[in-house]
């Protein structure tokens, strides 16, 4: 096991070296997605960056318990049933299965547990009746609110002042609130709306309460890890602090970790932008393995831009890297020529002191890109068994970690391939036919025309490889 893993703490703004709650363990909570619509890239960020963090915890030798949620109750939830005439339990249940049919593409593991916002409406109840027997909490006109100037810390995580903030409210929105930045824990439900029976009337509780409650109920009153996109400090995760150290009386989490803003060619991604892009379409374009390499490239509390530019790099890059994959798997097949020796050693353990330290994945494929450089260079030189062993034994290690490099190279580099072609004036109908052409004309050593056929195709980007198990095509990067 490693020693001292540094993580970034939101709440500290500094890195900070872990050390769980109870030795050996790690209760992780991470806010999921609303669920009325399919999800966008920017919302797989996280998926991607904490089950990353998952996965080094546990290679750490940590026991990882790791929620992540469903908010399946909601205003745009609401709105989405009404424009289709659905119960808001449709509407949530079909859009949980199409994340998930979006999740599994992605082959990485589950969370331990994926609650749902409306399976713990009890607790919620319960939990907020505590919160105004505390005087934390008042009811009016059948509306529960959190006092906020109760709570002395209030601002923590954001760094908001809150007078700063009260004077920002110019006008108060809400007139039942004793302060315009109050917020609701419980609402009154509107006629044809879902609603459940409380001791303050028919309603349904705020956003900020479920993720308390759900956190409360599975991991108890203290967690080790909460995390989720940054545009959730605040409101989101300071009035969850508020609740949840209210009613315990004990710091709720003692890490914060936050991921950083997806952006497409430089813009913020919104749907006023109309810049969306659908975690699904991607996938469908490109793959899930361009998805979470993409991601993972870029360090997780910095920006990360989505350009055609950038796709384009990270297909190449994975060409590279799949190509170098795919010749040390042929070697492997090969007979044994050499004695074992230890040659990744010093890069694998880069890659786990980068990982060790905030996470830091730039590193990491720099690593990948130095490992791969070497194996190209040997390569050339000497076709070798366990050098090639060792190489594979590398990518199955990092590759385990950051949920990437298990396709099977052959068929990856076929489709990354077809995915470059789109951009060039040839078609694969016309290579494959080119190629059959070019056999014919070296089996009659025509070897005029085989070059020209070559030449030709290279000249459309095209670049073609003579192997024992035929031709192969790919574009030139």
């Amino acid at each position: 096991m490693l020693d001292n893993f540094k993580l970034y703490n939101s709440l500290s703004k500094k890195k900070e070296v872990f050390k769980p709650l109870t030795p050996g363990v790690v209760k992780m909570y991470v806010c999921g997605p609303t669920v009325y619509d399919l999800l966008h890239v920017g919302n797989f960020r996280g998926v991607i960056f904490f089950n990353l963090l998952r996965n080094w915890l546990e290679h750490l030798g940590y026991s990882v318990n790791y929620i992540y949620n469903y908010t399946d109750i909601d205003d745009k939830i609401i709105k989405k049933s009404q424009d289709e005439n659905k119960l808001t339990s449709e509407i949530s249940a079909k859009f949980i299965k199409e994340f998930e049919k979006d999740f599994k593409l992605l082959n990485i593991p589950k969370a331990s547990k994926n609650p749902k916002c409306t399976d713990y409406i009890d607790s919620i109840i319960s939990f907020i009746s505590d919160l105004i027997k505390k005087e934390f909490a008042y009811v009016k006109n059948k509306s529960v609110f959190f006092s906020c100037n109760k709570f002395a810390a209030y601002g923590k995580l954001s760094g908001k002042n809150i007078e700063d903030l009260i004077s920002g409210h110019r006008i108060t929105v809400n007139q039942d609130k004793r302060n315009p930045i109050d917020f609701v824990l419980w609402k009154p439900s509107k006629s044809k709306e879902p609603g459940w029976e409380s001791p303050w009337g028919r309603g349904r509780p705020g956003w900020h309460i479920e993720c308390s409650v759900m956190a409360n109920a599975l991991l108890g009153d203290q967690i080790d890890i909460h995390g989720g996109g940054m545009d959730l400090i605040f409101p989101h995760h300071e009035n969850e602090i508020a609740q949840s150290e209210s009613m315990s009386g004990k710091n709720f989490a003692k890490y914060w970790v936050h991921n950083n803003f997806i952006k497409f060619d430089d813009q913020k991604m919104s749907k006023s932008l109309g810049n969306i892009i659908k975690a699904r379409s991607f996938m469908r374009d490109y793959s899930p393995e361009i998805l979470k390499y993409m991601i993972l490239s870029v360090h997780y509390r910095s920006s990360l831009n989505f350009s055609y530019k950038q796709i384009q790099q990270s297909i190449i890059n994975l060409i590279k890297i799949y190509t170098a994959l795919e010749q040390a798997n042929n070697i492997t097949k090969e007979k044994d020529n050499d004695s074992n020796f230890s040659f990744f050693e010093n890069d694998l353990n880069t890659v786990y002191k980068s990982l060790n330290n905030d996470i830091n994945t730039p590193i990491v494929f720099a690593q990948v890109f130095n490992v791969v450089r070497k194996f190209n260079n040997y390569f050339k030189k000497k076709k070798n068994i366990n050098f090639a062993k060792e190489f594979l034994s590398f990518f199955t290690r990092v590759g385990d970690l950051l949920g990437l490099f298990s396709e099977e190279p052959k068929k990856i580099l076929i489709e990354l391939n077809l995915i470059l072609l789109k951009e060039k004036d040839i078609s694969l109908e016309e290579i494959v036919e080119k190629i059959k052409k070019r056999d014919i004309a070296r089996k009659v050593k025509n070897f005029k025309d085989s070059d020209l056929i070559r030449d030709d195709l290279l000249k459309k980007g095209i670049e073609l490889k003579d192997t024992i198990n035929g031709t192969k095509w790919s574009v030139k990067l």
